[in-house]
């Protein structure tokens, strides 16, 4: 039988640059973009094979990239290789097969340890999907000849062939790319795999339930969350700040970084010591990273725009912030502060109109719904009582922050040398902070020219949504969905799952 766990995107609101030092946080939202994957045995029967030296065979399939490639793992040291030297390689899915099922001879007994072995040696057939927002289909949608809104985008079927961007400047030999929007599609990937395989070899049991309060496999999360992260770091060639992941296991929250020499050392160790006692050091280890619980104030929606304007380099603006905050500590430290400040009140705020809407629903209600329909300067005239008049403060406190963060970043972009918040993303930004019902819009994560999103009030959307196409910018489909990883019934190419997937698109 089939196993299929899914996976969020992510959209990380507050903290970039700073996330990656400890204690900065970061306030990343999950989103109801998903990637799949399902695993299934790839043989009926168990391969007859010599034990002490048994092969296994492992299939990928990514149908959206019309990939299958074939692996050999070992199930002795677990190594895991091509079947051939001409097959495509996805080392993000390598890897975390690798540690997956080093976890599973990390934490089992020897009785099933040996119902392991059986269950290994019929094989292993994988299958990865993303939702379509995970890729642009821009292209796709300018050919067609249709306008550049959601409502095109949500007329192009569940899980589409994903077009490649080339880059003509390298002539024939350049390597197609897929172009992304941004949402974190390996760190979903990777996840959805792990906890896939985790919970197919009996490692986790996976709760499909859809309410976080009824949770109850906190632990197994727990075990997804380290092994993911792993694979997805060691995959990365580098240990990053692991939002992403942790927003894909867990959804959306409020995330402090866990210390790199959790995962570091275990570029040394897997060199020396067997796979599975590497991974019992790091189920074992001091994972110091922070959560806490965290989502968009009721009435109020994420909203994402591609501008199409070609994409950053995280890893080299990154790079550059690094060089700046050496070159000149002092400035750069001044800047930091000022810009933790700024994302430190806007969670504030968006903590006080959390508590507001769950202590006075009615009076929150009714400024969210007036407010949806004027500019943020008409907003006190809302204020006709003193419990709508708290509202609306933590509204505008939110507004101005959200205004300090950009103002700080960009004078960080600016000193840095790399465009954090681009001209032609401040013009777009202002004019959507301008717009009615807009509470906030910025640049994600690292800024540059991926992505920018928005925080509407009540029935708002559409306004951004216009504006947006007018500046050549696709709004996505892309909403917060605040759980993170889960087990699904189905594979989602069923009728069933996809009519689902497309009416959470066109609603």
């Amino acid at each position: 039988m089939a196993i299929v766990a899914s996976a969020p995107g992510k959209v990380l609101m507050t903290g970039g640059y700073l996330i990656l030092e400890r204690p900065n946080p970061g306030l990343v939202l999950s989103t109801n973009a998903r990637f799949y994957a399902i695993i299934k045995p790839l043989h009926h029967q168990i391969q007859s094979h010599t034990w002490a030296w048994a092969w296994t065979d492992v299939k990928l399939t990514s149908p959206q990239l019309s990939r299958e490639s074939m692996y050999k793992l070992a199930l002795k040291n677990l190594t895991i290789q091509p079947a051939s030297s001409s097959e495509a390689r996805n080392p993000f899915v390598e890897y975390a097969v690798q540690y997956s099922v080093a976890a599973a001879y990390a934490t089992f007994d020897d009785n099933k340890k040996d119902l392991l072995q059986k269950l290994l040696l019929q094989g292993l057939d994988i299958t990865i999907l993303g939702c379509n927002d995970f890729y642009s289909y821009r292209n796709e949608i300018e050919r067609r000849g249709f306008p550049l809104t959601p409502e095109s985008l949500a007329i192009i079927p569940p899980f589409s062939p994903i077009t490649f961007n080339t880059d003509d400047a390298n002539g024939g030999d350049s390597k197609p790319e897929v172009a992304k929007t941004g949402l974190g599609s390996s760190a979903a990937m990777t996840t959805a795999v792990v906890a896939a395989l985790l919970h197919y070899l009996d490692v986790v049991k996976l709760s499909s339930s859809k309410d976080q309060q009824e949770r109850k496999d906190i632990a197994d999360l727990d075990m997804v969350h380290k092994i993911a992260q792993t694979a997805h770091c060691i995959a990365q060639g580098k240990v990053g700040s692991g939002f992403d992941v942790s927003s894909a296991v867990y959804g959306s929250h409020r995330y402090v970084r866990f210390s790199p020499e959790v995962i570091s050392s275990t570029q040394i160790a897997a060199n020396v010591l067997p796979l599975p006692e590497v991974i019992t050091d790091i189920l074992n280890g001091n994972w110091d990273h922070d959560r806490t619980e965290f989502s968009l104030p009721p009435l109020m929606s994420l909203l994402l725009g591609e501008p199409g304007t070609g994409g950053s380099s995280t890893p080299s603006m990154v790079g550059a912030v690094k060089k700046w905050q050496k070159s000149d500590p002092e400035k750069s430290l001044d800047t930091w502060i000022r810009l933790s400040e700024a994302n430190s009140a806007l969670e504030v705020q968006l903590n006080l109109l959390r508590k507001l809407a769950k202590e006075q629903w009615d009076a929150y209600k009714s400024v969210i719904e007036g407010c949806s329909i004027l500019r943020s300067d008409k907003w006190i005239e809302q204020a006709s009582e003193p419990n709508k008049g708290a509202v609306i403060q933590a509204l505008l406190g939110a507004k101005d922050a959200m205004l300090g963060i950009r103002y700080h970043m960009r004078l960080m972009g600016e000193a840095a040398g790399v465009p954090i918040e681009p001209e032609s993303q401040t013009q777009l930004l202002d004019a959507t902070m301008n717009l009615e019902g807009v509470l906030l819009a910025g640049v994600p994560g690292a800024g540059g020219f991926d992505a920018v999103f928005a925080v509407t009030l009540g029935d708002s959307s559409s306004n951004v949504t216009k504006i947006w196409s007018s500046f050549n910018v696709l709004a996505l489909l892309v909403k917060e969905d605040p759980f993170g990883v889960s087990l699904e019934s189905a594979d989602p190419r069923t009728n069933e799952i996809t009519s689902a997937v497309s009416s959470i698109h066109i609603e």
